[in-house]
């Protein structure tokens, strides 16, 4: 009988593991600056819940047209490496930006900028996890590259942590001499996950039926417009996961606001970055065996089950009345996380054609993009004009939402 190590190593290939330590080490960078950033704009820059709801909102939002074209180059040229490797770069730059931002117009343009690096890369190179591996694998593909990336982040939280520890001590607040010795920490994983791409990852030659490769038809699945238009090559169940990923996702608003509420509960800085590195451990753990185990029992209840996760979790954040509910609610956020990206991607993958695939993660990413825009801008307007606890009933209630029409997404179709 094979070990479990042996069975989750099973069809694991070179391009996973690669790619896997490239978010890696973008994980580092990111995470460094991640949870701060809104910090920074409330602490350093007196922006409002609504200014950061905005800044989240148009940065995501901007990148969601991004990731839809993006997906359609990489599937029409067959080439997933460059794009792969110019959504790194861009976020790479983005972060310089963050050394000389004075006003949170500046922070807006490197998050916009920082989105759109991932707008690039995020369908090219799940298309190429998911070219690189067998079918009936892709579960534990996907999330072993979760697991990888969360790796990441708990280390870049942790070395967030240290910096901060060291340079401000356990200050309430966030001070920006503090915050600009974390921009500059951050840039330094992220050009090694530069290197590392240019050195290891591979494309693979994609193989397309007749049908996709010849005739009218052919022609108008290659064109940029058709793209948008030639929706024949998704089945119906593909469709209605991306309905009920954007009803999810309208209460899915940044995680910045689970970082000011937690703040606002009393959880200084430095011990926000602890929790947040806790979130993150979770979330590494489960990702990998959770991805698995999507491969026997399927994609959709798995997917559930981290809807339900995120119900739970935001409902609690609602009702929170002191520090003690931050870490519990933070670990079953990182539960949700495990549970929901391995599978997620995989479901996606199961239900496209090779050819089609990097456009169909385009169009969801796209999706998820575009509802992120208001859940953000929401979020600060309800924590504004409501309370705090407003914004986390409404993302509870959006993902019971999902979770309804997540119950027609059948069957499930595994594409070769």
């Amino acid at each position: 009988m094979a070990s479990p190590s042996g069975s989750l190593l099973r069809g694991i290939t070179r391009n996973v593991v690669v790619l896997g330590l490239v978010s890696l080490l973008t994980d580092v960078s990111s995470e460094l600056l991640v949870y701060v950033i809104p910090l920074f704009l409330a602490n350093v820059l007196a922006a409002t819940p609504t200014v950061i709801g905005i800044v989240e909102g148009i940065a995501e939002g901007v990148a969601a047209f991004v990731k839809l074209g993006s997906g359609a180059i990489s599937d029409r040229f067959a080439r997933r490496k460059i794009l792969v490797g110019t959504g790194y770069s861009t976020s790479v730059a983005a972060k310089a930006l963050y050394l000389v931002a004075a006003a949170w117009p500046i922070v807006l343009l490197a998050r916009v900028a920082d989105r759109i690096g991932k707008g690039i890369r995020t369908a090219p190179r799940d298309a190429l996890i998911a070219d690189s591996t067998p079918p009936d694998m892709r579960g534990r593909a996907f999330g072993l590259h979760r697991a990888m990336d969360t790796l990441g982040a708990v280390i870049g939280v942790a070395l967030a942590a240290v910096i901060i520890e060291l340079a401000q001590g356990d200050a309430a607040l966030l001070s920006a001499e503090t915050f600009r010795l974390l921009a500059l920490a951050a840039l330094v994983p992220g050009v090694l996950a530069l290197l590392v791409i240019v050195v290891g990852v591979r494309d693979v030659p994609i193989r397309r039926p007749v049908h996709a490769s010849s005739g009218a038809g052919a022609r108008r699945l290659d064109s940029g417009a058709g793209v948008v238009r030639d929706l024949r090559g998704f089945p119906a169940a593909y469709w209605v996961f991306v309905a009920a990923t954007g009803i999810f996702t309208l209460g899915n608003s940044s995680d910045a606001f689970l970082a000011i509420r937690s703040q606002s509960l009393g959880v200084t800085v430095r011990d926000l970055l602890l929790v947040v590195i806790a979130f993150n451990l979770v979330n590494s753990a489960i990702a990998w065996p959770v991805g698995a185990l999507s491969d026997r029992i399927g994609r959709r209840r798995l997917i559930a089950l981290a809807w339900g996760l995120y119900a739970v979790t935001y409902v609690g954040f609602a009702v929170a009345g002191g520090p003690g509910a931050v870490l519990p609610l933070w670990l079953l956020y990182g539960a949700y996380y495990g549970v929901n990206e391995g599978a997620g991607r995989a479901l996606v993958a199961d239900l496209a054609r090779p050819e089609r695939r990097a456009t169909a993660y385009g169009i969801l990413n796209a999706g998820v993009g575009l509802a992120i825009l208001p859940a953000s801008v929401v979020a600060g307007l309800l924590w504004d004009g409501v309370g705090q606890a407003a914004p986390f009933w409404f993302a509870a209630a959006c993902a019971l939402a999902g979770l309804v029409l997540l119950a027609f997404v059948r069957p499930i179709k595994r594409a070769g």
